[in-house]
């Protein structure tokens, strides 16, 4: 079989059909034939299972056996088929909760609805932060607890109500000072919850572009070279005179990247952006949101050292190529451990 797997596919898949060229079977078949008799046996009866003759040795098909190879006419003659809704597993349209005899498959199997195929490559800078990285992180920020160290009960956050009145018994607590909404308490980095980048958005405002509508099609443009997806174009809230600017308007564009496309978006910054920002001190220190998320902007000219944007930079109109706000979003629950991760990937951060 050795020599039948070496011939090309075409003379394989003609060989059944024609006269001249029969199939041939193993020696181990032919052992009680005239025709394996005739061959020469070897002295080794480990190699006696061996054909003799080599694939080089078929014939090229002719002109009327490729004409009459065609496969695709004999499916079309075909009258009886099965039906493929009866004899074929389709996975159920809606999902009728846990209990359902009939379960959806899993999303890494190819007949499910959300099956998405990939990857199909792994990012250098995510490869280097599973490998390298990630342990390093959790060394650096070990905390270590002696054995039978009792645990501290967290702190009430809320604020519980003052008085004697009778209305302040079983009521929930008051929202704390400042802020309508919790922030996330800071967890310690274990093996279970290491940062990594979630997304990251990139967004730009043209305040211009109410009067000159070019500048946000170079604008969109932009972002599509620097992230590789269509931006959404964003519509001002409020009415600024100073800016010229109207509610409701079209004032700018914003787009999402995910997953490795996120990695490689963060790879190309650092090592092809970030180093080629001259007087560039790195990325204010105090920036960020208390739960894990940097943001940070971007000039004209910072945007323009894009490898995507350099390349075509004739492309775009003088003076119209736009800076841009990028907010990283990680699944750090502080800043201070968000600051960590993107020190370690090469994010340099400056305080005054």
């Amino acid at each position: 079989m050795a020599s039948l797997r070496g011939v090309s596919r075409s003379a394989r898949a003609l060989q059944p059909f024609s006269a001249q060229f029969a199939a041939r079977r193993c020696a181990s078949t032919q052992a009680g034939a005239g025709a394996a008799a005739a061959a020469p046996k070897s002295n080794i009866p480990d190699l006696a299972e061996l054909e003799t003759r080599s694939a080089l040795d078929a014939p090229i098909p002719s002109e009327e056996d490729k004409k009459e190879f065609r496969p695709w006419k004999r499916a079309a003659d075909r009258k009886a088929r099965l039906p493929s809704s009866r004899y074929q597993y389709h996975p159920p349209k809606y999902n009728r909760g846990p209990l359902h005899p009939i379960q959806s498959p899993p999303s890494s199997d190819p007949i499910a609805r959300d099956f998405v195929p990939g990857p199909f490559n792994m990012p250098r800078l995510k490869e280097t932060f599973r490998t390298v990285m990630a342990s390093d992180l959790m060394t650096l920020a070990y905390i270590h607890t002696p054995p039978g160290t009792p645990k501290k009960e967290p702190t009430e956050r809320l604020r519980a109500w003052e008085g004697d009145s009778p209305y302040f018994a079983n009521r929930a607590r008051r929202a704390p000072r400042g802020a309508p909404e919790l922030p996330i308490r800071e967890r310690d980095i274990s093996f279970r919850n290491i940062p990594e980048i979630k997304e990251i958005t990139v967004s730009t405002f043209v305040p211009l572009g109410l009067k000159n509508p070019d500048l946000l099609i170079v604008a969109r443009a932009v972002l599509l070279a620097m992230t590789g997806t269509m931006p959404e174009m964003t519509r001002s809230k409020n009415n600024v005179v100073q800016w010229q600017l109207q509610a409701n308007k079209t004032a700018g564009c914003k787009t999402t990247i995910y997953g490795n496309a996120a990695w490689e978006f963060m790879d190309r910054l650092i090592h092809l952006v970030f180093p080629r920002i001259k007087d560039w001190k790195g990325v204010p220190a105090n920036t960020g949101d208390g739960s894990g998320n940097v943001q940070f902007g971007l000039n004209p000219e910072d945007v323009q050292l894009f490898p995507e944007v350099e390349c075509n930079y004739d492309m775009y109109p003088a003076k119209m190529i736009p800076g841009c706000h990028i907010a990283i979003k990680t699944t750090a629950t502080s800043d201070r451990q968000a600051k960590l991760l993107l020190q370690s990937l090469g994010v340099p951060f400056y305080s005054n």
